[in-house]
């Protein structure tokens, strides 16, 4: 399992409630493009419609350069279809109805020749959390700075 891009603002931002493992519908040149890093979850989510299907929404695939004659009017940014099983489809809205709640992808990895998405359940931290976070940091890199000097 080798990951290629994690969503680190989306990880900043929210706090994780629960992850599940998704499997994502690609062309092969988009497969080609995730497989050298050619992406963003910048600002991406994942939505599901009336049909119970899920897509993720807003994330960016650059278009891969030796495939640019197959890839005609290509769109960077098109929702994307999730593989998920009924029972985690159905979880997934159970969950998304609280308030306050939402679903976001944390990572695309490859598993084998596959490209996955691992996507969460997600609630929003407030700033004074996100302070803290910083903070902690912080006194983290001091304190290896100064084992380092002695």
């Amino acid at each position: 399992m080798k990951t290629i891009i994690i969503n680190k603002e989306g990880l900043f931002n929210n706090e994780i409630l629960e992850k599940w493992q998704a499997g994502i519908v690609l062309s092969g040149a988009e497969t080609k493009a995730i497989k050298l890093g050619q992406t963003s979850l910048k600002n991406s989510f994942i939505q599901i419609d009336s049909n119970k299907e899920v897509w993720l929404v807003n994330a960016y695939i650059a278009p891969y350069k030796p495939a640019q004659g197959q890839q005609n009017n290509y769109n960077p940014y098109k929702k994307r279809k999730l593989l998920l099983n009924h029972k985690e489809i159905d979880a997934l809205i159970g969950k998304k109805t609280q308030k306050g709640l939402t679903i976001i992808p944390i990572s695309l990895y490859t598993n084998r020749r596959l490209v996955k998405v691992e996507i969460a359940l997600v609630r929003g931290k407030t700033k004074i959390d996100k302070r803290e976070i910083i903070k902690k940091r912080e006194i983290q890199r001091e304190i290896k700075r100064t084992l380092k000097q002695k």
